[in-house]
């Protein structure tokens, strides 16, 4: 029995667990989106949504906690053929993804899943994101959408009381 044994082994020894877990947050952060399996995911994201809420302190503390959990790896771009560093994890997480979340209460992340499965071993793969990354296409909310669509009904109603009450005049008028 498993009474109150916690997280998933995903088949892997302990070490690999934390190396996966740590390098999966670290292209998280990264890249913003990441495409894994979806067990992995389920693991994953409580690790990055702590981090996270470590970087809106954004105390020195905080960053050494940070480091401590997630390594210190640089942010490598390839420009003609070199690389290029481009900063840090742990620089991009305080300086960027902190100051991002600051008025948000926590769910940082979401999972989306994937239509296509896994050549080989037929497992389900998923979009593990950073919520918010993706501003400009942002839909409205349901609420919004709904208030819209009352206020052009009301104005839709009052230009069409409008034009009858001018025809009425205009007949009142003809009369």
């Amino acid at each position: 029995m498993r009474h109150r044994v916690a997280g998933r082994r995903l088949s892997r020894t302990s070490e690999h667990r934390l190396a996966m877990r740590r390098n999966l947050v670290a292209s998280l952060f990264e890249h913003e989106t990441v495409s894994t399996t979806i067990e992995k995911a389920k693991e994953v994201k409580p690790f990055a949504e702590k981090l996270i809420t470590m970087a809106k302190k954004g105390t020195l503390a905080a960053r050494r906690r940070a480091i401590s959990l997630l390594g210190n790896r640089d942010i490598v771009d390839y420009e003609d053929g070199k690389a290029v560093k481009k900063g840090t994890i742990i620089g991009k997480l305080f300086s960027e993804l902190g100051p991002r979340y600051l008025d948000r209460p926590g769910g940082y992340t979401r999972i989306i899943r994937l239509s296509m499965r896994r050549l080989g071993d037929n497992g389900q793969l998923v979009l593990l994101q950073l919520v918010g990354a993706d501003e400009g296409t942002k839909k409205k909310s349901k609420a919004s959408r709904k208030k819209a669509a009352r206020k052009k009904t009301k104005k839709t109603v009052k230009a069409e009381t409008e034009e009858v009450v001018e025809a009425e005049e205009a007949a009142a008028d003809e009369e």
